[in-house]
């Protein structure tokens, strides 16, 4: 029977379940990381923390820490990823001319980091860009505050 009824179809896009098995001991771990993070859960704090984990085997010289600027990446025994990645823009708008090894030279030697770090950072930024690129933007959105601030403060006190 045929009907003038007009039929709507769609699609629901979700991530697909699927279960984890723990040994007891990460399971007790995992449940205080989640204590001590308050609006994380554990299926939240278990993908992030897996996420990172892969991420890390992706880019051995990359791990992951909290700071003022919340969870970011940086490099084992160096600065945080973004930082070396602003370094390396500036240093490419300052010496549009430099070929790809003087740039990471010129950087490594600024910066006291060396090089295989330096290319570290911007492989992780290759593969995570709009995650970097965010960072950046935060830490200067940051700067020009504390500077706007510094200059209010010393017309303050020029009188």
């Amino acid at each position: 029977m045929p009907t003038d009824t007009p039929t709507l179809a769609y699609n629901v896009g979700m991530a697909t379940p699927s279960s984890i098995r723990f040994d007891p001991e990460v399971l007790r771990r995992l449940t205080a990381y989640v204590a001590a993070h308050p609006g994380t859960t554990l299926s939240s704090a278990g993908n992030r923390l897996v996420d990172e984990a892969l991420r890390s085997q992706e880019h051995p010289l990359v791990i992951f820490r909290d700071g003022p600027a919340g969870r970011r990446a940086r490099l084992v025994g160096g600065p945080d990823v973004f930082q070396i990645v602003r370094a390396v823009n500036s240093a490419r708008h300052a010496e549009p001319a430099l070929t790809s090894t003087e740039l990471v030279g010129i950087v490594s030697e600024t910066s006291g980091v060396p090089e295989p770090l330096i290319r570290a950072a911007i492989a992780y930024w290759a593969d995570y860009p709009t995650e970097v690129d965010a960072l950046m933007a935060r830490a200067d959105e940051e700067e020009a505050r504390a500077r706007q601030r510094w200059e209010r403060e010393q017309g303050l006190l020029a009188g």
